[in-house]
């Protein structure tokens, strides 16, 4: 175990977690060690505490405007040379649940029938073929998406990318009262467990035996993404940057709306690039990190990271990112999980850069209302790609904000007979029991708010522009 520094008390208290995870079947030597880690770094406070007169707005040598990398290499040999040292992971750990769905988030339809899985798979296929590459996809899944997505990857079998899956460590949740495992206590179901965030994709990578095999067949770089991020998509000047550059980190950021206030950003700090979180700022600070003045950019958690470099600080146990206490209730009983970010082992890497990529890299579905927006006008498909239509002229999407009866996907697909055109929307909001017509078209600023208790049907070919509804009447 790493040398922490704690009290009598607190060693006390490790002691007897150690007594309690030796009699845990369910997880390897592995997760128990760095479970019992991560309990005494949080115990020991080692949390590192900003200063906040010593954070430094980092310069273009740090955080690389994209329009400065140089062109991707034109010849297709040169191309496919560079694509062979590379692998595409995405994190696959999350369950759609807030968007009512049950089973792993990247099987959620988002265009044309096809789920976030397929268009990935479809994106590195055309890779492969173009190029003749072998661009192989890892999915890091977690205990709650690993069965349903071994499932799922067999439809791919016929597909000229290899698949390979892991999973991220399983960590029992604990107790707040007593610092005992909540497994311990006779809650052996998946309640009594979380995935310890994606900051656990270095270590299980190298545990899971995945990272040795890739490093033994020539691969250099890892991209690694959110599975629900459609923009997250191979690049190939950035890949060409870190090689040349020798980059063992690079963070993707994207300058801050004011949506993503709390978004973490990069700083220099001590002659260090690193991630700022929203809860290492001190309280009287906290204006301050949302503006976006001085923060102008934020972490799209699109991540870069050389393979070599991963091992040999994973080996040495040197990953210490700052520590994220997640409180949570299971069955009235105030529970503990603590979880680590990717992103904030950018500081551990050398020659480690953000760079500052368009927006069009980032395009999360988080919600319902994101999905409007890419199942809409707005976006066309090609080879696996969700592209932007450039009749859009604001570079911004709008803003779309859908009441709770569409906040599940089965709700929301049967509240449109089609999706509506939204091309030239600023603004959308509504609440209520709406139903849309087919061939909708929403322009400017939109308010449709049904009253309660009523039900409002927007008509087939309606056109509504800086409009508020309330009833029919008004359309």
């Amino acid at each position: 175990m790493a040398t922490v520094t704690l009290s009598p008390a607190e060693a006390e208290k490790i002691s007897t977690l150690q007594s309690a995870v030796a009699s845990l079947p369910q997880i390897s030597e592995n997760e128990k060690s760095g479970f019992i880690n991560l309990v005494a770094r949080y115990l020991s406070g080692e949390a590192q505490h900003i200063e906040w007169s010593k954070i430094q707005t980092p310069t273009d040598e740090v955080v690389v405007p994209y329009d400065s990398l140089a062109p991707a290499p034109e010849d297709a040999v040169e191309t496919k040379k560079l694509l062979d040292k590379l692998v595409v992971l995405k994190l696959n750990g999350g369950l759609g649940t807030t968007m009512g769905c049950t089973g792993p988030k990247s099987v959620i339809e988002v265009r044309n029938g096809l789920t976030f899985l397929d268009l990935i798979v479809i994106q590195i296929e055309s890779l492969n073929a173009k190029y003749g590459c072998n661009v192989p996809l890892l999915l890091m899944n977690s205990f709650n998406t690993h069965d349903d997505t071994q499932k799922i990857v067999e439809k791919y079998a016929n597909s000229n990318i290899e698949i390979h899956t892991f999973n991220q460590s399983q960590y029992p949740r604990l107790v707040v009262d007593d610092f005992i495992p909540l497994p311990c206590k006779g809650n052996t179901g998946k309640d009594g467990w979380n995935p310890p965030g994606h900051g656990d994709v270095f270590p299980s990578l190298k545990n899971s035996g995945k990272l040795d095999a890739l490093l033994s067949k020539g691969k250099e770089y890892v991209f690694i993404a959110n599975s629900d991020n459609l923009g997250a998509v191979v690049d190939l000047k950035i890949l060409n940057h870190l090689v040349r550059n020798k980059n063992e980190y690079c963070m993707e950021v994207t300058p801050k709306t004011l949506a993503d206030v709390k978004g973490g950003t990069l700083i220099s700090y001590e002659g260090k690039v690193q991630l700022l979180e929203i809860a290492q700022v001190p309280d009287e600070n906290v204006n301050e990190f949302k503006s976006i003045e001085k923060f102008k950019i934020f972490n799209t958690n699109n991540l870069w990271v050389n393979l070599g470099a991963i091992k040999r600080l994973v080996e040495a146990d040197a990953l210490k990112m700052e520590i994220i206490p997640n409180p949570k209730e299971v069955d009235g009983v105030k529970v503990l999980q603590l979880e680590t970010a990717a992103g904030a082992a950018i500081r551990f890497f050398d020659n480690a850069i953000g760079i500052n990529v368009p927006r069009s890299r980032f395009l999360p579905v988080k919600a319902t209302s994101d999905l409007l927006l890419v199942q809409s006008d707005l976006y066309t498909l090609n080879d696996g790609f969700v592209i932007r239509n450039p009749a859009r002229a604001n570079p911004a999407n709008p803003s779309i904000e859908l009441g709770p009866e569409f906040k599940k996907v089965a709700n929301f697909l049967s509240r449109f007979k089609t999706i509506p055109s939204i091309i030239e929307l600023d603004h959308l909001k509504v609440t209520g029991d709406v139903w849309f017509g087919a061939g909708v078209t929403l322009k400017g600023k939109v308010v449709i708010a049904a009253k309660p208790g009523v039900k409002l049907e927007i008509p087939d070919g309606a056109v509504i522009e800086n409009k508020e509804i309330n009833s029919p009447e008004d359309i």
